[in-house]
């Protein structure tokens, strides 16, 4: 795994890279990633529904709000890694852009671990939006397993008290 907190590899958004530490056990690092309600809780309020075994579905929304994104569990190795395929559903834009891939790794490095999320097989002119997010996603992903609390950004809360 690189240093790099943040890259694009290629045109735009062909590629991107994300690599945090976090201070917890991959155990319960796999637990964030999967449960429907930790994931609300540091994902915009959303939450992701699957079985989450191999060529299972799933799916990211807030019931009766806001369907986020949709796609496949293609590898689940838990709790090392996850590979999804993943299209986006929140607005006419992102859908045009099709399927793309998401795959997080987890390696653990003394009493934390590193993860690294790659969302790939994007468009050589991908929307942004389709990974623009991944920032602060993360960062809540790490407040809510280091602190106990929620980021409390106001994107982060974008659909955290939503109900349909």
């Amino acid at each position: 795994m690189s240093d790099d907190a943040y890259t694009v590899v290629g045109d735009r958004g062909s590629m991107t890279v994300f690599e945090i530490y976090i201070k917890t056990t991959p155990e319960r690092l796999w637990e964030a990633i999967t449960s429907e309600q930790m994931r609300a809780r540091y994902s915009f309020g959303v939450g992701t529904v699957s079985d989450w075994t191999p060529g299972s579905e799933y799916e990211s929304s807030v019931p009766g709000v806001i369907e986020i994104a949709k796609g496949e569990n293609l590898e689940v190795d838990p709790p090392r890694r996850l590979v999804q395929s993943f299209t986006a559903m929140w607005s006419e834009d992102v859908q045009r852009e099709g399927e793309s891939r998401v795959t997080w790794e987890i390696e653990p490095v003394g009493t934390s671990c590193r993860l690294r999320v790659t969302h790939d097989q994007l468009g050589a002119e991908a929307n942004n939006e389709l990974y623009g997010g991944w920032p602060m996603i993360l960062s809540g992903l790490k407040t809510l397993l280091e602190t106990g609390e929620d980021l409390d950004t106001p994107g982060s809360l974008r659909y955290s008290g939503a109900t349909g």
